[in-house]
């Protein structure tokens, strides 16, 4: 028996790296899965359905239930089609991962229009595009009166946390990701449905580059299996106490995240003067520190 006997998991992203992994592993956790994968290049050129079906076809290899699906999940008609071809195909939808993502890294100064545009539409759109959809059926399903265990699982970033150089789109579409998942968690619980987000640190085809230079020891400790054992925890009915969380997730390390709250404070009577500002300000840093933290 598997932790996602008789669930059906949409995985977006699911042709490579982190994608791959949860889908073989929710697939050998008991989950038929929907192996969503546009099939392009690592900035988002192209399209090929190899990539989709190879997953599938190991998937069968394992003894396993899943079906490829190549619609560009950004794309409104895309996503509607793709939360419809697993209700159509296996009569239910239970668990939609979302991972897809492309990189187009450009300091601010020379970042084309076109590079934040697309890096916005593929991960913070197309988080949301079969976001929608998925809960109109949840909650349709949960109208019609049966009972609903709907899990979504995000894929954020630590880059959206605290920001990282050169990386401006991706950050900033991360960010908002963290925040789409906590406002789906609000709009989502009275429905039976829950929301959580990631943020992976994992050797795929993003991060192979960057992860070469710490060594061989450290890109061991980086295998995608590591963050799908979580994913595929928050997928199942025993995450169901779980809703609105972040966590940083890698290696031997499962961290919580907590949002933008106060860390301290300064107050005055009356309103605030410019001349205020600048006598009490420095008060804030006495017990925090007025530069960023090192990434990572």
């Amino acid at each position: 028996m598997g932790i996602l006997d008789g669930k059906v998991a949409i995985i977006t992203g699911a042709g490579r790296g982190l994608g791959r992994s949860h889908a073989r592993m929710m697939a050998a956790e008991g989950a038929k899965v929907v192996v969503n994968d546009l099939g392009g290049e690592l900035d988002g050129a192209g399209d090929s359905k190899t990539p989709a079906q190879a997953v599938v076809d190991e998937i069968a290899g394992q003894g396993g239930a899943a079906v490829a699906n190549y619609d560009d999940v950004a794309s409104w008609p895309g996503a509607e089609r793709l939360v419809r071809q697993a209700v159509d195909t296996y009569g239910r939808l239970d668990v939609l991962v979302n991972n897809a993502g492309i990189l187009r890294d450009r300091m601010s100064f020379n970042m084309a229009e076109d590079d934040w545009d697309a890096v916005i539409r593929v991960h913070l759109k197309g988080h949301f595009a079969p976001t929608r959809f998925a809960c109109v059926y949840w909650r349709e399903r949960h109208k019609a009166g049966e009972p609903i265990a709907g899990r979504i699982v995000n894929t954020a970033s630590e880059a959206g946390v605290i920001g990282n150089a050169g990386q401006a789109n991706y950050s900033a579409a991360k960010a908002g990701i963290l925040a789409l998942t906590m406002v789906i968690a609000r709009e989502m619980e009275r429905y039976g449905v829950a929301a959580n987000a990631i943020a992976p640190r994992a050797v795929t085809r993003m991060t192979e580059t960057l992860f070469a230079a710490f060594g061989d020891d450290a890109m061991k400790q980086l295998e995608p299996q590591t963050v799908s054992s979580l994913v595929t925890y928050l997928a199942s009915d025993r995450a169901a106490h779980v809703n609105g969380q972040a966590f940083i997730v890698y290696g031997g390390l499962i961290q919580l995240l907590q949002g933008w709250h106060p860390v301290a404070s300064v107050e005055k009577t009356g309103s605030w003067q410019l001349a205020d500002v600048e006598a009490r300000l420095s008060e804030l840093f006495q017990s925090a520190s007025s530069k960023l933290p090192p990434l990572g």
